[in-house]
């Protein structure tokens, strides 16, 4: 059954990681969905079972009342919202833009404001959290910047995707919250490689650290997901590439540098981010990272 805001048209720009499953999903709960994306060869699985193809961005917008979008970074966000055939040239007054990208705060806010004056589309920042397996499970956690009577019209429609939708404050406080989320995930990314390589180092099984540290103080869904991968050294399928946990901690540096919040383990992860991408694995699963402390000498 489509269920609550079933009369609601929704369109979905981004067919990636994260949005050909998402849109998968509002497919299977018997939501008709349109869909735009860049690479169009990107859209055979959504189309083919039943998503509507849109000729642009601007196409699609003046067809949907909720428009949900996940793209790769600031820079592609306005590109598509502002630019050419974007969303914003046949944006419906009334409309809500629902951006599960991520990207920094300043720009969401700016980019908020600016659609709203020109056409009177509401937007909402709602970042998400949960990787590909939580947008294939609906198992994701998605928190929300924006007008609250805003949130609440897309709820129904988040609960398709999402076990939790948390309205986090005004624009731009989902993509702060997200910040705070990649803070801890990344952070996290570096102790699981140390743990492994301690693991291995002293002659311990490390494909069985999950298991043994299950429900103790040291358990987390990373750990249960990374560790294994990890240990195996085996990165497919990607969970994240590593340039994008870069591009967030970049984010979150230059939030905590207007904060004046002290980021010193977020800092060290990045770096070694970084070392990673400057070895050109950019584009590799972010669990990769267990390779740098490979090639580490004690």
């Amino acid at each position: 059954m489509a269920g609550e805001g079933a009369d609601l048209k929704l369109g979905y720009i981004g067919i990636g990681l994260m949005g050909e499953p998402m849109t998968l999903r509002l497919l299977q709960a018997g939501r008709d969905v349109v869909v735009w994306n860049r690479s169009r060869d990107k859209l055979r699985a959504v189309v083919q079972a039943g998503a509507q193809e849109a000729s642009s961005a601007a196409d699609l917008a003046s067809r949907c009342d909720i428009v949900m979008m996940c793209l790769t970074d600031t820079k592609a966000v306005e590109h598509v919202v502002f630019g050419e055939d974007g969303i914003a040239g046949a944006a419906r007054s009334g409309g809500i833009l629902l951006d599960f990208s991520s990207m920094d705060p300043n720009s969401t806010r700016r980019f908020a404001a600016r659609l709203r004056e020109t056409t009177g589309m509401g937007w909402i920042d709602a970042p998400v959290s949960g990787g590909v397996p939580g947008a294939r499970e609906g198992s994701l956690a998605i928190m929300a910047g924006g007008e609250a009577d805003e949130i609440e019209r897309v709820r129904p429609v988040i609960a398709l995707m999402a076990h939790r939708f948390t309205h986090m404050g005004p624009s731009g406080a989902g993509q702060t919250t997200k910040l705070c989320n990649q803070v801890i995930v990344g952070c996290q990314l570096a102790a699981i490689a140390e743990a492994i390589r301690l693991a291995e180092g002293a002659g311990v099984d490390a494909a069985k650290l999950p298991e043994a540290l299950k429900g103790g103080f040291a358990d987390s869904i990373p750990l249960q997901l990374f560790a294994p991968r990890m240990a195996a050294r085996s990165f497919e399928p990607p969970l994240g590439a590593i340039h994008t946990m870069l591009k967030d901690l970049d984010n979150a540096g230059e939030a905590a540098r207007q904060a004046g919040a002290p980021l010193p383990m977020a800092s060290t992860a990045r770096e070694l981010l970084r070392q990673m991408a400057a070895r050109g694995q950019s584009d590799a699963c972010a669990t990769a990272l267990v390779q740098l402390y490979d090639s580490i000498q004690p």
